[in-house]
């Protein structure tokens, strides 16, 4: 069975770095056609995509957020990091990591459902 599991960073203030983790079980994140997603929800909002970074390394990241946002990798942990810089109350979000065999599956999503597997999310507030 795959598991994620995010990191629990909480509270962080206008103009840090957001750093989260997210650990895999089940299932190398190397592994043929899987794509490691960062999804997130605002309060009152839709489900945000942030990014992705592939099995091959490769990375994607929402236009809107590019310029201030990295997908890295640790393969002897099985982990993948978001790192979200500059942030803004605006970033309050829950902040869920997730996989598909898509590559496709970006800004259209709709659903924590249509992603195979999915973390159970973590609260991050932006706030001084």
């Amino acid at each position: 069975q795959v598991h994620l599991q995010e990191s629990s960073p909480g509270l962080v203030k206008p103009s840090q770095t957001l750093s989260l983790t997210c650990t895999v079980s089940g299932v190398s994140i190397t592994a043929n056609g899987y794509y490691w997603s960062w999804i997130r929800q605002p309060p009152g909002k839709a489900l945000e995509f942030v990014g992705y970074m592939a099995y091959t390394g490769l990375t994607y990241y929402t236009p809107p957020l590019r310029s201030r946002t990295s997908i890295s990798r640790d393969t002897s942990k099985n982990q993948f990091t978001l790192r979200l810089n500059s942030v803004t109350p605006e970033d309050t979000a829950v902040y869920y990591c997730a996989v598909s065999p898509d590559p496709g599956l970006r800004e259209t999503v709709e659903r924590l459902g249509d992603f195979s597997f999915w973390g159970k999310g973590t609260q991050v507030t932006v706030s001084s």
